[in-house]
């Protein structure tokens, strides 16, 4: 069940293509819990999921895993990719491996915390 959704932008030569996030409720499975997300990218739908020891574990890490398949797309890497406003991130935390790649926002919250 989807409880939240974040639309990106994408700047295209057709016109802006709008990125919708969304990711659901987190679900208790034998072992684990997990939350699963979605990114519309214009070239097809990126399905993945969070996996934590409770339903708060598994959400943090689903919103990491967007963060890095954000950061890590060819939509990002092209520049046209925004929020809110260009160039200032997307509002997704990132793995501390990949923290040099965020921009604007994004950049500056971790800055601030180092």
């Amino acid at each position: 069940m989807k409880i939240l959704e974040r639309v990106l932008h994408y700047s295209a030569k057709e016109g802006a293509i709008d990125v919708a996030i969304t990711i659901d409720l987190p679900v208790q499975g034998e072992r684990d819990w997990s939350c699963h997300y979605r990114i519309g990218w214009p070239d097809g739908a990126h399905t993945g999921s969070g996996y934590g020891l409770d339903g708060m574990q598994a959400l943090m890490l689903a919103l990491q895993a967007i963060g890095a398949d954000i950061y890590t797309s060819a939509y990002h890497r092209s520049g046209r990719l925004s929020w809110l406003d260009p160039g200032d991130g997307y509002g997704f935390p990132v793995p501390k491996t990949i923290s040099h790649l965020l921009i604007g926002t994004d950049a500056a919250a971790i800055g601030s915390r180092r």
